[in-house]
């Protein structure tokens, strides 16, 4: 059964996401079902989601909770844990990847502020597993005075990811850009509608060799205007 098809047959604790994420869900999410994953979500809402994920990933996955709000302890079940917290306090936050250890994923449905949303990220991205996914979404409300967004303004979440794909390039920024941990250590960004999906993974050395002879059998234009390194 696909998350969206378990999604419609719910009937369990109640569960509210926009349709077109649990395309995203899968693409990102798929390859670690049925592995002892540890997953944290930010963000209890009913409790209807930490279910979901529990059913998806399988019986070895550890679901993680984290709300400010202590009535979501009684959410918790077999492979539910439930932490009560402010998702913008490192020290909390770090008190969880103690316990819990390196997670693989981070989903931040939490608060959608984005003084909150930057604090988790910079706490936690650090800390996911060398292969590890960190969803973020509800990103409309970067667009958003309420939640301190707004269109190109300073200090938004969406704004702090145009600066992470020049960090994501920054070994062809002809020193423009300094590396940092994070060119290091992301493989890939992917936006979506509401959405921003990093990938983590390890890199091997970037170059570009050529094999073979098709280079030969290129058009003149195209053969000749190869950037160089």
């Amino acid at each position: 059964m696909s998350l969206w098809s378990d999604f419609q047959t719910n009937d369990k604790r109640l569960i509210h996401k926009w349709k077109h994420y649990f395309p995203a869900y899968e693409r990102h999410f798929s390859r670690f079902v049925n592995t002892d994953v540890v997953f944290i979500e930010i963000g209890c809402g009913q409790g209807g989601s930490l279910q979901m994920w529990k059913r998806y990933f399988g019986p070895h996955a550890r679901i993680i909770g984290i709300d400010i709000n202590s009535a979501c302890k009684a959410y918790a079940e077999d492979q539910i844990e439930i932490r009560i917290g402010d998702q913008s306090d490192r020290s909390f936050l770090d008190q969880i990847v103690k316990e819990f250890g390196a997670p693989d994923i981070v989903l931040d449905d939490g608060s959608h502020v984005m003084s909150h949303i930057r604090a988790s990220f910079a706490a936690l991205y650090p800390q996911l597993s060398r292969n590890g996914v960190y969803f973020v979404e509800d990103l409309h409300t970067a667009y958003w005075d309420e939640y301190e967004g707004g269109l190109k303004r300073e200090g938004s979440f969406i704004e702090a990811c145009k600066e992470l794909v020049d960090e994501l390039n920054a070994d062809h920024s002809r020193n423009a850009v300094a590396p940092t941990a994070f060119t290091r250590s992301t493989l890939s960004m992917h936006f979506y509608d509401s959405i921003v999906v990093f990938e983590k993974g390890r890199h091997t050395a970037k170059f570009a060799p050529q094999t073979g002879g098709a280079r030969s059998s290129l058009p003149t234009s195209l053969a000749g205007n190869w950037p160089g390194r």
